[in-house]
């Protein structure tokens, strides 16, 4: 399950070719001799006042106020569900890779990883100076702990299902087998071995999700569920969790321990839970704060012709749709009828009336720009809207349906003033064009998730894809035909799972990239969804903030920014 923009918003390289060269080590360095440099300055401190030889701003603490969109729920890496969480969690944990500053992955506590020829097992090597942040070493032990953890059903984490690749995982995580029968093994204090059920090429790249990374063993034994809270959580990452204010703030101070820590320039970091854009707007207008977390759809031209340095609109990887129910009639039998309803909505429009936030109108499901993906349109995205028009009546027709047989449907998506807006524009589409009478049914997002997961929605309902790391296989899996809640449309095609199946043994990047696109095609062609319209990521990002890099993953650690007030 990748994060879902309902709640919040969300280019890797095949692990042995992450770029770790020389000038990223240049940059770490000389900000390493800075930071000392600082620090030392900060130890003389009386020494200075008394001679006058240094000004305060070279003493001055470096902060970094930040929005959060969503309140976290949670800052344990095997629970959270929402991007406002993954987004803390990722500064507080690293896993055996990390984001880089571009948001491809780099080695996090993983040295350095070795893959058996047949693609099964994985032998990662920790670094030697990994350490929690109560000094205590990090050791491929907490590693497994922590991947155990994710696959328990105790645990009900909603990325449960992200390890399945890993021998025995979907057994563990249905009860059949217990958490200790996980293909993943400490060797000794810094050596991990990892068995997968079949190959995965994109394995390491994956590893970045915040929900695998390590869980201090004996922070978790003594303090059970209060491990994860303020004063108690002990995590591996750039920065410790100082306090958590539900509704108001979270802080985040240095990890002195962080094996890279010489390297970090922002001292404290003052994260703002603000679910309103307009609002978080305007705190940033006012000095409030340094970066937003996302920016109002509605205002973003304006904001761009005002504030060009400072508005930062970027593809993102991920896609708004509707799925079709197919284990239902009509839709499971009529292709028609599925492709008529597709072609009459008009995406163009929506991107620029509707949502009106530079995304992308979407006619496939991969984003365009996923790595070793070589893009491609379908047929209806060469057509103007006026011949799609034209073909989705003659379709609607030709399934049945017109005036003296009028179709009725329920369109069904979880409450949100944007889904909303987008569902009455689409259902106004198809009731001028094709005369279509659309009941609308919406649900919480708890009860909507599992109702879509279920498929016990009655015939349309809307959902939004984010990839969990740059591959189309983040995003084909859905179609493999398995069961919720990686399916929740019930599509099943023999042709599309062997496609995808090849995939997980084929070592050449190009090939692979043209394997998945064969089976796109055969999915989009199918038309088990309707792919409506590609994200963008949009921020507002002070120019006092230095070392931002626009990425489609739109991860942006801390470790790798700097302020220059």
């Amino acid at each position: 399950m990748a994060f879902d923009t309902n709640v919040s918003r969300r280019a890797v390289r095949e692990g042995a070719g992450i770029d770790n060269g020389l000038p990223l080590r240049l940059a770490e360095t000389e900000g390493g001799l800075m930071y000392r440099f600082v620090r030392a300055l900060a130890r003389g401190l009386v020494f200075a006042v008394l001679f006058g030889s240094v000004s305060s701003a070279a003493l001055a603490e470096m902060v970094l106020n930040k929005g959060n969109g969503d309140d976290p729920k949670t800052f344990d890496p095997q629970r959270i569900g929402v991007l406002a969480e993954a987004a803390v969690t990722a500064d507080l944990f690293e896993g055996l890779m990390a984001y880089g500053a571009d948001g491809t992955p780099v080695p996090g506590m993983a040295e350095s990883w070795t893959v058996a020829d047949d693609g099964l097992t994985y032998i990662f090597r920790l670094r030697a100076d990994g350490k929690w942040s109560d000094g205590t070493p990090v050791t491929a032990a907490d590693v497994v702990f922590g991947w155990q953890r994710l696959v328990d059903p105790e645990t009900a984490s909603p990325y449960a299902t992200y390890l399945d690749g890993v021998v025995n995982a979907r057994d563990i995580r249905t009860g059949a087998k217990p958490p200790t029968d996980l293909g993943a093994q400490a060797i000794d204090a810094i050596t991990l071995k990892v068995r997968l059920v079949a190959p995965a090429p994109y394995f390491v790249t994956s590893l970045t999700h915040p929900a695998t990374s390590a869980v201090s063993r004996a922070s978790v034994k003594r303090f059970g569920a209060d491990a994860f809270k303020p004063g108690n959580l002990v995590s591996n990452g750039a920065y410790m969790l100082a306090e958590a204010a539900p509704r108001d703030h979270v802080k985040l101070t240095r990890n002195p321990h962080f094996h890279d820590a010489a390297s970090i320039r922002i001292d404290t970091v003052m994260i703002y839970p603000t679910e309103d854009a307009d609002a978080e707007l305007r705190r940033f207008r006012a000095g409030g704060l340094d970066v937003t977390y996302d920016l109002p759809g509605q205002q973003v031209e304006a904001l761009r012709q005002a504030n060009p340095g400072q508005i930062h609109i970027t593809p993102y990887l991920g896609t708004y749709y509707y799925a079709y129910n197919l284990t239902h009639e009509p839709w499971r039998s009529s292709r028609e009828l599925r492709e008529a309803l597709s072609l009459a909505i008009d995406r163009d429009l929506l991107v620029t009336r509707v949502t009106r936030g530079r995304e992308l109108p979407a006619y496939s499901f991969v984003p365009r720009g996923t790595l070793n993906f070589p893009s491609w349109q379908p047929d209806a995205a060469r057509l103007t809207q006026a011949q799609r028009d034209a073909k989705a009546k003659e379709l609607f027709a030709k399934a049945g349906y017109g005036p003296d047989r009028p179709l009725k449907l329920e369109l069904f998506y979880n409450v949100s003033e944007n889904h909303e807006r987008m569902a009455r524009a689409i259902a106004e589409m198809w009731q001028k064009k094709l005369g279509v009478v659309v009941e609308f049914r919406t649900q919480e997002w708890g009860p909507f998730r599992a109702t879509f997961d279920g498929r016990r929605f009655s015939d349309i309902a809307r959902n939004g894809w984010i990839g969990d790391y740059n591959d189309a296989y983040s995003f084909l899996q859905l179609g493999t035909g398995g069961s919720p809640p990686l399916n929740g449309t019930g599509y099943a095609n023999p042709k599309y799972r062997s496609l995808i199946a090849r995939t997980a043994t084929e070592t050449d990047p190009a090939r692979r990239g043209q394997l998945l696109q064969q089976a796109e095609r055969i999915m989009i062609d199918d038309l088990p969804i309707i792919p409506i319209y590609h994200y963008a990521s949009r921020h507002a990002v002070s120019p006092a903030v230095k070392g931002w890099v626009d990425n489609v993953q739109d991860f942006h650690l801390v470790r790798w920014l700097s302020i220059e007030r």
